[in-house]
């Protein structure tokens, strides 16, 4: 029998303890191993038994959790997945925890709606699976993680928002503009900061998902803006897709690439949880398959599970050259195995050279045109 994932929970409100231990011991493959008010209480739990995942709150007494967090990443590193609330405030703070050294971000559970509860379990389980998996400097190890389970809730793939792409139709042969389409979900968030930082600031248009809950994402594209040459921006609604402009998909909302002429914009919209996520890799993937064919480029980065798989593959069959990220650099070789795997990649590349390759194909038309085959 495989051994559970254990799960120590630190926050100091007594209700979202014991809403995340409901949550938590909802999944087969995991167990609370304990729970704590602060971190001194957490530090003592840690010093009789070091868990597998820590889930922290950002803002506690007597010691917040940034630099508790510091300290563990310092003296034990353990994959810790930060819980915060769906506020302003938290969503930069919780930023500063990704750049500390956190694997995640979750959004505390809410009992209001019996749909957001539901979704809830599938974001927390997922995040703490995807933490247990991840790769930190070496700590005492006491067994290989447990697998991923089966979720509350089934899991639906890109048909449930868009329509699988027919051969031939919606893409040009040729456009007056080229389009990235980058998908990336545990670790993803500091990958792509390493990414754009690089990209010179009239780089073809960008579109990504990064696996990350509602209003975090804002927070997130403005301190890309101000990091990097290229204007990053939260994705809206008929954003065009223009050279020098990223745009990052809405947290909680599909986003899709869509064509008018020779030029992209995007759709923002709602819909179910696809491969377990929203927005989804394989929804944005797909859309590029279907209305930019051989004249876009799909790029899958380090994260948990299997979402942009399916679309990279579909991708790669509409003759898009399309790139995965190595197993070597990645936090967790998840989703850039499955794309591997399911053939759907043209070259695969550590982190670093991502943003050259982003330039290469950029500058030689030929390359994606043939999906760099």
């Amino acid at each position: 029998m495989a051994l559970k994932i254990r799960v120590l929970i630190v926050d100091d409100s007594a209700t979202v303890r014991q809403a995340m231990k409901s949550v938590i011991e909802s999944d087969p493959n995991l167990e609370v191993m304990g729970t704590a008010a602060d971190p001194y209480a957490a530090a003592r739990l840690i010093s009789e038994e070091v868990p597998d995942v820590i889930t922290l709150d950002v803002e506690m007494p007597r010691m917040d959790g940034i630099s508790f967090l510091r300290r563990i990443m310092a003296q034990h590193p353990i994959p810790v997945v930060m819980c915060s609330s769906l506020t302003e405030e938290g969503s930069e703070t919780a930023l500063q925890a990704l750049e500390a050294g956190a694997v995640d971000i979750i959004v505390k559970p809410r009992v209001d709606t019996r749909q957001f509860l539901l979704e809830s379990q599938v974001r927390i389980c997922d995040a703490i699976k995807a933490a247990s998996h991840c790769r930190l400097a070496p700590r005492a190890a006491r067994r290989p993680p447990a697998g991923n389970g089966t979720g509350p809730a089934p899991k639906l793939s890109a048909d449930a928002v868009v329509p699988a792409p027919r051969p031939g139709a919606g893409a040009m042969a040729r456009t007056t503009e080229k389009v990235i389409c980058i998908g990336a979900s545990t670790g993803g968030t500091e990958a792509l900061r390493e990414v754009l930082e690089q990209l010179p600031p009239d780089s073809p248009g960008i579109v990504i998902v990064q696996h990350m809950p509602e209003h975090f994402t804002t927070a997130f594209a403005r301190r890309l803006d101000g990091l990097c040459a290229v204007t990053v921006m939260e994705a809206s609604d008929g954003d065009a897709v223009l050279r020098g402009r990223v745009l990052i998909a809405p947290g909680n909302r599909h986003t899709l690439l869509q064509r008018s002429g020779a030029r992209y914009y995007v759709t923002v919209k709602d819909g179910p949880l696809v491969s377990r996520h929203r927005p989804s890799v394989d929804v944005l993937f797909r859309s590029a398959a279907s209305c930019a064919g051989a004249n876009a480029v799909g790029i899958i980065m380090t994260g948990m599970g299997d979402d942009g798989a399916t679309g990279m593959a579909e991708m790669h069959a509409a003759g898009a050259y399309t790139v995965a990220q190595n197993e070597e650099s990645c936090i967790v070789f998840g989703m850039p195995k499955e794309a591997i795997a399911r053939g759907g990649v043209s070259r695969v590349l550590p982190l670093s050279q991502i943003p050259r390759e982003i330039v290469r194909v950029d500058a030689d038309p030929a390359a994606v045109a043939s999906g760099g085959r």
